[in-house]
C-alpha cells in the first residue's frame, strides 16, 4: 500500500530542499527524498567548497601584489589549510546529517533512495511506494558530463568533486574545459604551484560570455603561467599509473592529474517521466510559468536549462512552492538571469550578451569601458583586470544583459541585475549618482559610450 502526502520532493539539492522546508513549515506533509546528500552538489562539491579554495588562493596572489604596492612579502602556499577548511566547515567530511535533522524539524519526512515516478501520483522508491496528494517537485539536479574521448573511460580522471576533495594541490594538472568550473579550478591550483594547462574546443575560453571577457581571462591566465589552449580538443587519453598523457591539436601534454570539466548532464529517462507523459529525449524539461511539466508535476533547478545555478534552483522553488500553496499568480521571469565566475578578474554577467540579443533581432547598443581607466581601477593597481560592457536595446532604450568583469565583479554586478530586471531607462541611469571612487563608477563611462 501507498505511503500518504501531500508533496513528494525528489531531490533535496538547494532548491528541493528549500521548496519541502517552505511547504512543510506551511502545514501540509512532505516527503523528501534524496539518494545523495542532502544539500546537493552546491554546499559539498560545488560553489561553497571550490570558492573557499578561491578565496585561499585569491589570498596567495594579493600577497604576491605587495611589491607593486607596498614593500616585500615572502609568499610559500600551503593547500592544506584549505583542505581542512573545506572538511570542517563546509562539508562535514561529506556528512549531511546536519541538513537532514534540519529539514525534519521543519515538519518533513526523509527517505533516502532513488526515486522514479510510477505515475500521475506516485512514486517508487527502492521498492517502496508513496502517494502525493497535491504535487510532485522534481529537482534532480545534474551530474558531470564525460566526452567519449579514447581511454577516458576508467582512467582516475578527476571532476569537481575529486578536487575539491584534494587534500594537496597536484604537481601538475590538465584541465579539460575553459568553462567557469575549469577555469575557478585551474587558476586556483596554479596559484598554489601546480603547472596548469587548460584544453577548451571552442574558440575561446567562457564560450557563453561576452568575447572581450573571454580574451581578457586568458590573457591574465596567460600571465600567471597557465598554458591556455583553445580551438583544441582532446583526442586521446592514457594514464600509466603514475601520469596522465592527452593527445591534443597534434601535441602530448603530460600531468599528474586530469581535471574533466565538459559541462554536465541529467538523465531524464531514469526518472520516469514517461510514465506522466514527458519527452525524455530532450536535454531538460520545459516548464510553464509556475514551473509544471504536467498537471501537479513541478520541475526546477537544473533540469529546466535556465541555468546551473543555485539562486536559479532556490528562486524556482519558492515559485513552485507558492503555487503549490495557492498563490496562482506566481510566475518566473528569466529576462535578468544573473551569474558569476569566481577567477579573478570575478566575471558578473546578467541577461543577454550582445550576440544573443542580435539574433532576437533587436537594435542593440553596446558600451565598453576599462576598469583600469577608471579612478577606482586606476588606484586599486595591481590586478586591476576588467572592462563592463552595457548591451542596450535602443528602440527601447533599456537595458537587456551586462557584463561586470574585474575585482568584486561579482558584487558590481548588483546594480546591473536590477536595472536588467527592472527594465530602467537608460536616461535614468545616465541621470543617477555614481559614487567616487567605485569600481562601479565604471558603469557611469560605459553609458557614455553606448553605440
Amino acid at each position: 500500500m501507498a505511503e500518504k502526502a501531500d508533496v513528494i520532493v525528489i531531490g533535496m539539492g538547494p532548491g528541493g530542499e528549500a521548496a519541502a522546508a517552505q511547504l512543510a513549515q506551511a502545514g501540509l506533509s512532505v516527503v523528501g527524498i534524496e539518494k545523495n546528500l542532502v544539500g546537493g552538489e552546491c554546499p559539498y562539491y560545488g560553489c561553497i567548497p571550490t570558492k573557499m579554495m578561491v578565496r585561499a588562493a585569491d589570498t596567495l596572489a594579493e600577497a604576491r601584489r605587495v611589491a607593486f604596492l607596498a614593500g616585500t612579502a615572502d609568499v610559500t602556499a600551503d593547500f592544506g589549510p584549505v583542505a581542512e577548511r573545506i572538511r570542517d566547515e563546509a562539508t562535514d567530511n561529506w556528512d549531511d546529517t546536519v541538513a537532514v535533522e534540519r529539514f525534519e524539524k521543519a515538519g518533513g519526512r526523509f527517505v533516502r533512495g532513488t526515486a522514479r515516478i510510477a505515475g500521475p501520483k506516485t512514486v517508487s522508491v527502492d521498492g517502496r511506494e508513496f502517494e502525493a496528494s497535491r504535487a510532485i517537485v522534481v529537482n534532480t539536479g545534474t551530474e558531470p558530463a564525460l566526452p567519449p574521448i579514447p581511454g577516458l573511460a576508467g582512467a582516475p580522471f578527476w571532476t569537481n568533486r575529486d578536487a575539491v576533495a584534494a587534500k594537496e594541490a597536484p604537481e601538475s594538472l590538465i584541465v579539460l574545459g575553459g568553462g567557469p568550473i575549469g577555469l575557478e579550478l585551474a587558476q586556483a591550483f596554479a596559484r598554489f604551484g601546480t603547472r596548469v594547462e587548460v584544453l577548451e574546443a571552442l574558440d575561446r575560453l567562457l564560450p557563453l560570455e561576452e568575447p572581450e571577457t573571454s580574451h581578457l581571462v586568458e590573457e591574465v591566465l596567460t600571465s600567471e603561467g597557465i598554458v591556455v589552449h583553445t580551438g583544441t580538443a582532446a583526442e586521446t587519453v592514457s594514464h600509466d599509473g603514475a601520469r596522465f598523457t592527452v593527445q591534443a591539436g597534434g601535441s602530448l601534454l603530460t600531468a599528474e592529474r586530469l581535471l574533466v570539466a565538459t559541462g554536465r548532464r541529467s538523465d531524464l529517462a531514469a526518472l520516469g517521466l514517461a510514465s506522466i507523459g514527458v519527452d525524455t529525449s530532450a536535454r531538460t524539461l520545459d516548464t510553464d510559468p509556475q514551473l509544471r511539466i504536467a498537471e501537479g508535476v513541478y520541475a526546477i533547478g537544473d533540469i529546466t536549462g535556465h541555468g546551473a545555478f543555485t539562486h536559479m534552483s532556490m528562486y524556482q522553488a519558492g515559485i513552485a512552492a507558492r503555487h503549490i500553496l495557492g498563490d496562482t499568480a506566481a510566475k518566473a521571469e528569466y529576462h535578468a538571469v544573473p551569474r558569476v565566475t569566481f577567477t579573478d578578474p570575478e566575471v558578473g554577467s546578467v541577461g543577454l550578451t550582445e550576440q544573443q540579443a542580435r539574433e532576437e533581432g533587436m537594435t542593440v547598443a553596446t558600451g565598453i569601458s576599462q576598469i583600469p581607466d577608471s579612478a577606482r581601477g586606476w588606484i586599486h593597481k595591481a590586478g586591476n583586470h576588467g572592462i563592463i560592457k552595457l548591451v542596450a536595446d535602443t528602440d527601447r532604450g533599456i537595458l537587456v544583459g551586462a557584463t561586470s568583469a574585474g575585482p568584486n565583479g561579482g558584487e558590481v554586478l548588483s546594480m546591473l541585475t536590477l536595472a536588467v530586471h527592472e527594465r530602467t531607462s537608460l536616461n535614468r541611469l545616465r541621470e543617477m549618482i555614481y559614487a567616487y571612487p567605485t569600481f562601479h563608477r565604471a558603469i557611469e563611462d560605459a553609458l557614455r559610450k553606448l553605440t
